[in-house]
């Protein structure tokens, strides 16, 4: 790995111990709470295919709770780490910067999103913004929800960033109004910002318990491998092409 991506790295850990300081993380299982993986993903610990990816380095930041950090798995299973080596299996020259904190809501994203991008060398190429699922878990309001998204959003627009929305979606007995509010707001943002988006990221494997841990909420190692590969024609084709 190239000694700017190990130092961006350890920014982007640095940044994410110093909110966790400052934050009070809430566990995705409120009755146990959850350790908080360190930030950041090494290539040297993935084991990535045998080929050649080509052009310039694609540099991705995955900005998220739990489902990025690999809550119950190592590093290397992450959906970032994961997501990373696929995509430089199909030859594209990916570099992805987990900075997925277990427990945040959009409330504690939104206040160290100015911190983790003042962390980076370079703004990144693409931002993976994947928050909401505790906010869901505690049921804050989806008007509270999509306010901090926005506020994400709107620092994320004024830096020509370019975003990749994860939407999740409200289960059936939070009512319908509840429901209805909650799984609008992420098709809606992306709308009115212009971002690329996926509905319901976990769609593929919601309804396989066999996918899951114990907890009935965090993916297994081979939940992140569906996840990926059923992302990653969305992932890919919210890369912004290279300028020529």
């Amino acid at each position: 790995m190239q000694i700017g991506t190990w130092s961006k790295m350890k920014r982007i850990a640095a940044g994410t111990a110093l909110a966790m300081v400052t934050l009070t993380a809430c566990s995705d299982n409120v009755e146990e709470q959850a350790p908080v993986p360190g930030a950041g993903t090494s290539r040297a610990d993935i084991e990535l295919p045998e080929v050649p990816v080509m052009g310039p380095e694609v540099d991705i930041l995955a900005f998220g709770d739990s489902l990025f950090a690999g809550y119950g798995l190592d590093m290397s299973e992450s959906y970032p780490a994961k997501l990373e080596a696929a995509l430089r299996a199909k030859g594209i020259n990916a570099d992805i910067a987990n900075a997925g904190v277990s427990g945040d809501t959009t409330a504690a994203g939104l206040q160290r999103l100015e911190f983790t991008l003042n962390s980076q060398d370079d703004a990144p190429d693409l931002f993976i913004l994947e928050l909401g699922g505790n906010d869901l878990l505690r049921g804050l309001s989806p008007a509270e929800t999509k306010a901090n998204l926005a506020a994400m959003l709107d620092t994320l627009q004024d830096r020509g960033i370019p975003v990749l929305l994860m939407g999740m979606r409200a289960p059936p007995n939070y009512g319908p109004e509840y429901q209805a509010d909650f799984d609008a707001l992420y098709s809606e943002l992306a709308e009115q910002y212009g971002a690329a988006l996926i509905p319901f990221w976990l769609n593929d494997i919601y309804e396989d318990a066999s996918l899951f841990q114990s907890d009935r909420i965090h993916p297994t190692a081979e939940g992140i491998e569906a996840l990926v590969a059923s992302t990653i024609g969305e992932v890919e084709a919210a890369i912004p092409e290279e300028e020529g």
